[in-house]
C-alpha cells in the first residue's frame, strides 16, 4: 500500500503528516509556508513519496458549522484537485491545533520552540483520526459480514 498524506492547512503554515505504508500510523512530515507555492510542494510530496490520498483537516467550529476558516480550507482542497493526481478527500478536524499544542506542552516543550512544528504534530493528529476510523470501519464491516 501507499502511504495517505493529511494536511493541517493554516493561514502562516501548513502541516504536513504521512502515514506508513500499511497506513496504520501518522508521522509528521514537514511545516509549509502558506503562500503561492504551496499547493505546489504538496504536489511535490504526492509524486516523491508516491502517496495514495491525501486527507486536508476541515476547521468546523464546535457546533459544527463552518467558518470562515473553512471556505479558505476550501479553496485550498480545490487548489489540489486540480494538480494531484490522486484523490483529496476532506476530514473533521475540530480542535487537533489545541489538542497538539497541549500534547507538546505536556511534552515539555515551548510554545515558541514549538511554532514550526505544531503544524505537523495537528496534521498528524488529523490522520491518525483518519486512519483509526478506517480500521474501525473495516473491523466493523467484517463483524458484520
Amino acid at each position: 500500500m501507499n502511504p495517505i498524506l493529511a494536511i493541517d492547512f493554516g493561514r502562516a503554515r501548513i502541516g504536513a503528516a504521512i502515514s506508513d505504508e500499511l497506513q496504520l500510523l501518522a508521522h509528521p512530515l514537514e511545516t509549509i509556508a502558506a503562500n503561492e507555492r504551496s499547493a505546489a510542494r504538496v504536489a511535490e510530496i504526492v509524486r516523491e513519496r508516491e502517496v495514495d490520498h491525501v486527507v486536508v483537516g476541515i476547521p468546523r467550529q464546535l457546533s459544527g458549522k463552518m467558518g470562515a476558516a473553512v471556505s479558505e480550507t476550501l479553496g485550498f482542497v480545490d487548489k489540489l484537485r486540480a494538480i494531484l493526481p490522486c484523490p483529496v478527500v476532506t476530514w473533521d478536524e475540530r480542535l487537533t491545533t489545541v489538542a497538539a499544542h497541549r500534547a507538546l506542552r505536556e511534552a515539555g516543550k515551548k510554545t515558541r520552540a514549538t511554532r514550526g512544528y505544531v503544524d505537523q504534530v495537528a496534521a498528524q493528529m488529523i490522520l491518525q483520526g483518519y486512519l483509526d476510523r478506517r480500521q474501525y470501519a473495516a473491523q466493523a464491516g467484517k463483524l458484520s459480514g
